[in-house]
């Protein structure tokens, strides 16, 4: 891992058909004001690429996943679901993503990142959510880095709060953990992107309900941005 270099700044949308996971944000992100937070469907953003939470296999049978495949056709889980056997033996875990084309001008790419291994499964005690946002993030990060400037725009919703059963709130904070990580830090795989937030833990899972947690350090040495 090594801290994050300047970049082109990345146009960060949040948006959610659930007023409490919105307001939720607000509180979260209040000292993020480059941050787009509004109510609404993700399939009505204009950006590069979506994010959706999905589960290891990619099988887009539910939640957002389920909406983004009526939106975009059936051969966009074709293509989750091919990146996820060839990058990944099949099974896609938590802490990591794939990016593939949408087959759409609008958005050009899909990001796929499990917050659960099962297409419906209770991730509310756990850190599966700052693992997918900061795996999105990081998914970014490859995909600019072998095509500079494809993705400049991205939307993401409420992780885990639908079929996860996460609280807003804990979902809200979760994201601003996986998006501050996404700011300070470059790391070399999604192997280090988990070690690192996870060697945060008790600081994580100890925090006040109302003050997110910003990773400062990972499983190896690092250096400080």
């Amino acid at each position: 891992m090594s801290t994050n270099q300047v970049q082109t700044p990345l146009r960060v949308v949040l948006t959610d058909i659930n007023t409490q996971v919105v307001e939720s944000w607000r509180a979260a992100f209040a000292e993020h004001p480059e941050i787009e937070i509004r109510r609404g469907s993700i399939v009505d953003e204009h950006v590069d690429a979506w994010v959706t939470p999905t589960n290891s296999r990619g099988s887009m049978d539910g939640g957002v996943d389920a909406v983004i495949k009526r939106h975009l056709g059936a051969g966009i889980q074709l293509r989750v679901q091919r990146a996820i056997r060839d990058r990944f033996d099949g099974r896609l875990p938590v802490g990591s993503a794939v990016c593939v084309s949408a087959g759409a001008i609008n958005p050009k790419f899909l990001i796929s990142t499990p917050t659960m291994e099962a297409s419906v499964q209770n991730v509310s005690e756990t850190l599966n959510v700052a693992l997918a946002c900061a795996a999105a993030f990081q998914a970014i990060h490859r995909q600019n880095s072998e095509s500079p400037g494809s993705i400049k725009s991205v939307a993401l919703v409420g992780m885990g709060a639908r079929t996860g059963g996460v609280p807003a709130r804990v979902c809200a904070n979760l994201m601003w953990t996986g998006y501050t990580l996404f700011n300070d830090y470059t790391f070399d795989d999604y192997d280090d992107l988990r070690a690192t937030i996870i060697a945060q833990l008790d600081d994580i899972e100890n925090a006040p309900a109302d003050k997110p947690v910003r990773i400062t350090r990972s499983a190896r040495p690092a250096t400080k941005r």
